[in-house]
């Protein structure tokens, strides 16, 4: 299943998409090919999940659409 590219869209300081920092996020839901669909706080955005083993209700942190990171489980 192929996803539409996103048009990102920022709130506040920080944007999941193209900041240089790492963003803590909550999977909500997971999809096909190594895609969940996270929790920013502000929205909720489709991400890579590719490098980490991570599920749903994990704290992940990402940074350019790409989880790097499991914060907690």
């Amino acid at each position: 299943m192929m996803i539409p590219p996103e048009i990102p869209e920022c709130y506040g300081e920080v944007c999941i998409t193209c900041s240089d920092q790492a963003v803590p996020v909550r999977i909500v839901e997971l999809l096909e090919d190594d895609i969940a669909l996270v929790d920013t706080g502000q929205s909720r955005e489709h991400v890579s999940i590719a490098l980490v083993t991570a599920g749903v209700g994990d704290t992940v942190l990402v940074h350019a659409k790409e989880a790097i990171a499991v914060v907690s489980s």
